[in-house]
């Protein structure tokens, strides 16, 4: 009886931590589709809010600086930070644990201290505010992220498989290509997606770092709520939470294909 009653009450405690999360985020979908301005009123069903964020030219703007901001720091990101935690993993140097310490620092230091500090140094080295320094900024805090999912895969990774092919007499690079690559594609594919949701919900650091004519997403609904919440508003939000829960749902697709070619 005691068992229960506790099992029952942790799942009413997860219940309400779940509705505390997700309720808001239902709600604002719904009334995504609310025919009336008002928020608190509910007078029918329509798509028309969608058909003028569609309509609108800004709002296509700056949804083409977040996909080229996006992607462009993901690759970049993904690639540096997948290397940098395989170098970190395999080999052994001085002051390793400084550096493993380094990698956390852009998580820890507040966004509002790393976008003014990239400040300064965008215009001490006289780079232009942009999307290029934009897509800088967004690498420098989405590396961490991937070195630090990159390794905890490499850190749960057995190192028989590699001795075994060295064993086959596979080169370097066939061993890194055959079997390192595929056991940690799980960990590849999640640092990217994480990479990518960071950049595209990104606002302080790219409130410092963009330019005029590199607006984003994040900064365009700050604007358009500086002005009035619009249903427009609601209608970009839903579908960005559409787009970063279809990204979420591949990378679980993609990772049992990953294990079974691993294990291949």
């Amino acid at each position: 009886m005691q068992k229960t009653w506790r099992s029952h009450l942790l799942l009413a405690y997860s219940l309400v931590i779940l509705a505390f999360l997700y309720v808001p985020l239902i709600i604002l979908a719904m009334y995504s589709f609310n025919d009336s301005r008002i928020n608190a009123v509910w007078t029918g069903f329509t798509f028309k809010w969608y058909e003028q964020l569609f309509d609108n030219r800004r709002v296509l703007e700056a949804l083409i600086n977040t996909l080229i901001v996006g992607v462009s720091s993901t690759v970049v990101s993904t690639t540096l930070g997948t290397i940098a935690a395989i170098a970190l993993h395999k080999y052994k140097f001085k002051m390793q644990s400084a550096i493993n310490g380094l990698v956390y620092l852009p998580i820890l230091i507040p966004e509002i201290v790393m976008g003014l500090s990239l400040l300064v140094l965008f215009s001490q080295a006289q780079i232009p505010l942009g999307k290029g320094s934009l897509i800088l900024a967004h690498i420098t805090f989405c590396l961490s992220f991937v070195v630090i999912t990159v390794g905890a895969r490499l850190d749960g990774m057995r190192s028989d498989y590699e001795q075994a092919a060295s064993d086959l007499y596979a080169t370097p690079w066939q061993c890194f290509r055959y079997v390192t690559l595929p056991l940690i594609m799980p960990g590849i594919v999640a640092g990217a997606l994480i990479a990518f949701t960071l950049s595209i919900d990104d606002f302080v650091i790219s409130f410092f770092v963009a330019g005029p004519n590199s607006t984003t997403l994040p900064l365009y609904i700050y604007a358009m709520v500086k002005r009035g919440i619009s249903p427009e508003i609601n209608a970009l939000s839903t579908l960005m939470m559409v787009v970063e829960i279809v990204l979420v749902i591949l990378a679980e697709l993609l990772q049992p294909s990953h294990k079974a070619k691993a294990e291949e």
